[in-house]
């Protein structure tokens, strides 16, 4: 972990527990007292116990008492409620948003998205990149509250992603596969279609999940649509 200068405050400690969560450093399941933290990034101990407050509320640590906390285990339920959470509420979002986006800014979109087929980036390297593009992709529609809760459900499920698409990175096909797969949610926005583009997001989200769960070693979320699984089943035949 990277030592915190003393101009530090909470804000920035939460910043690098949770870039240290989230990269695998701080890795789920370990445990750790405050004292060890705050020594660790060179602060006091009043600013590391308000950032484990702030990230606990994120589903990112487990806080104890007597001073100390663990980093939450990867929890294959958790995920599927992060999931479920995620396709209720961004194709909604996308419904509308799809006829509020410009050509200018579609545009901009798609030039970010072909920098995703980069082979020499990696997810942890393109990750904050690909959060601002489909932030952007829903912020025409998206209210205050909406960012907020986005974003807690984005950090929540940020670390799952890493793990499945860190997988898949060594493959230079999975690299011009993620640029496709960003580039047809902006023609599908480009259509202005409100059904298409709220089931284009739905799409790309049960994918994400499943690269999730075959990192993790499971099968099928449980509240997969029967078009997935009958579809999965016909292409392993």
């Amino acid at each position: 972990m990277r030592p915190i200068e003393s101009r530090s405050v909470t804000e920035q400690v939460t910043t690098e527990l949770r870039r240290s969560i989230l990269c695998g450093d701080l890795a789920p399941g370990r445990e750790f007292s405050l004292r060890e933290i705050a020594g660790m990034l060179n602060v006091s101990f009043i600013p590391v116990r308000d950032a484990l407050r702030n990230l606990e509320s994120e589903g990112l640590v487990i806080t104890r008492p007597g001073r100390s906390a663990l980093v939450a285990p990867l929890d294959l339920q958790d995920l599927h409620a992060i999931y479920r959470l995620r396709r209720t509420i961004e194709p909604e979002i996308a419904s509308r948003a799809c006829v509020l986006l410009s050509d200018g800014e579609l545009d901009r979109l798609e030039r970010q998205a072909a920098g995703f087929g980069d082979e020499r980036l990696g997810m942890d390297e393109i990750y904050d990149a690909h959060h601002e593009f489909h932030l952007a992709l829903l912020a025409p529609a998206a209210s205050a509250w909406d960012v907020r809760l986005l974003s807690t459900l984005w950090r929540a499920a940020e670390r799952y992603i890493r793990i499945g698409f860190g997988a898949l990175d060594p493959d230079p096909e999975e690299h011009h596969r993620r640029e496709e797969a960003h580039e047809s949610l902006i023609e599908v926005f480009r259509r202005r279609d409100p059904e298409a583009a709220a089931q284009a997001v739905r799409d790309h989200l049960e994918r994400n999940e499943q690269l999730a769960l075959r990192a993790l070693g499971d099968g099928e979320p449980a509240d997969a649509p029967k078009r997935a699984r009958a579809t999965k089943k016909t292409k392993t035949r």
